[in-house]
This record gives structure tokens, C-alpha cells and sequence, in this order.
């Protein structure tokens, strides 16, 4: 009987996607709030760990800029941007050649809308070979009984359904480096969030 690979975020071959987190969606999105302290908390942690991030933005003259909340400018270098898009998923060509010119290979995924363009980046990302991480306390939807069901169709296509604090702890994934107190520091002052966020987003599938 053939086993499932093993799917592991390795350092250097990591990248955060950030999916539209954008200020026409701050008083629709369930949680949006709790989502937006999860990508910060995700900011923190790959700073310590120089990880990069980038970001879309859906049709921004329609629904705005990315929010403000998000301390992107304290990722110097590590943010790349925020690219603009028609597609609701985020492999767009300028997208993918950033992927392809850092070698790539692990993506960790948050942002909205669960249903829509995280699952649409998910599938078509899975379909050109990366692996998708989507962090579950760090998506959400206008609907918030749509993201259980995208989350189980996203693992179904092959999708690793984790958490913030799982992701990072994976990339950390030694206690003897260098940084660890750096990245425990962060982990200890998002302990209280990180819970709250948990018990607001993550839901039972209705199904």
C-alpha cells in the first residue's frame, strides 16, 4: 500500500500569501478582525525566521487598498508587495514568477474569501506542484458557515489545513537555533490572541 508524501514547510523554500485582506471587506468578513491579528502574528514570526510575504489585492478601485492594520511596513525587504488582480486566485503571472525566481516550493496561505479565492489559489497552485498550507485561524468569509466546507474541499484536493502557531513551530523546528528566543517571545506575547482567534474562526464543518 503506497503511503501519502509527507508535506513539511522547510525554511528558504516558504512563502506567506496574504489573499485580499482589503478595507472594503473590514465590516463584512466574520472575524475579520481576529483573521487580521493572525496575519500579524504570522508577520512577527517570519520576520524572526526571514520568511517572505506577499499580497493581492481584488480589483482594488473597487474594494480598496489593503488594510492598514496589517504592519507590513515593519517587514522591510521580506514584504514584497502587494499585487494587484482580476483573478480571483492568486497565481497570477506575476505571482507565479516570484515563486519561480525564489524557488519556492511551500506556500502558506491566508486571507479571503475562504470559499472563493483562497480556495481558487489553493487548486491552482496544488494543480503547478507547490504545497498549500492554509492556516485556518487565519482565513474567513462573509458567510462564516462557507469556510468549513472550503476548508474540507481544499484538504480533499490535497491542501495542509494547519494553524498559525503550527506553521510557525514547523519552520522554527529546532529549540537550539540561534533565534528560538526571538520566535518564543512571539509566541508567548500572541498566546492570548492566538486563543481568541482560534475560538472565533475555527468552526465545525456543517457537514
Amino acid at each position: 500500500m503506497s503511503h501519502p508524501a509527507v508535506v513539511k514547510l522547510v525554511p528558504g523554500h516558504t512563502i506567506v500569501f496574504v489573499c485580499d485582506i482589503q478595507t472594503r471587506f473590514r465590516t463584512a468578513v466574520h472575524g475579520f478582525d481576529e483573521m487580521v491579528a493572525t496575519a500579524n502574528k504570522l508577520f512577527k514570526v517570519a520576520k524572526v525566521l526571514d520568511i517572505p510575504i506577499i499580497a493581492t489585492e481584488q480589483n482594488s478601485r473597487a474594494l480598496g487598498p489593503t488594510v492598514p492594520e496589517l504592519d507590513v511596513a515593519s517587514l522591510g525587504p521580506l514584504y514584497l508587495g502587494a499585487v494587484e488582480k482580476t483573478l480571483f486566485s492568486m497565481a497570477t503571472p506575476e505571482v507565479l514568477n516570484i515563486l519561480q525566481e525564489r524557488s519556492i516550493r511551500s506556500v502558506i496561505l491566508l486571507g479571503i474569501e475562504a470559499h472563493v479565492c483562497v480556495l481558487q489559489s489553493t487548486l491552482d497552485l496544488l494543480s503547478l506542484g507547490y504545497d498549500v498550507h492554509v492556516v485556518a485561524d487565519g482565513v474567513s468569509s462573509c458567510n462564516k458557515e462557507e469556510v468549513p466546507l472550503a476548508l474540507a474541499r481544499m484538504r480533499q484536493a490535497g491542501a495542509q489545513i494547519t494553524t498559525s502557531e503550527s506553521a510557525a513551530f514547523q519552520l522554527q523546528a529546532d529549540s537550539s537555533r540561534p533565534n528560538f528566543k526571538a520566535f518564543s517571545a512571539v509566541i508567548k506575547d500572541e498566546k492570548d490572541r492566538t486563543k481568541h482567534n482560534l475560538e472565533t474562526l475555527l468552526m465545525k464543518p456543517s457537514l
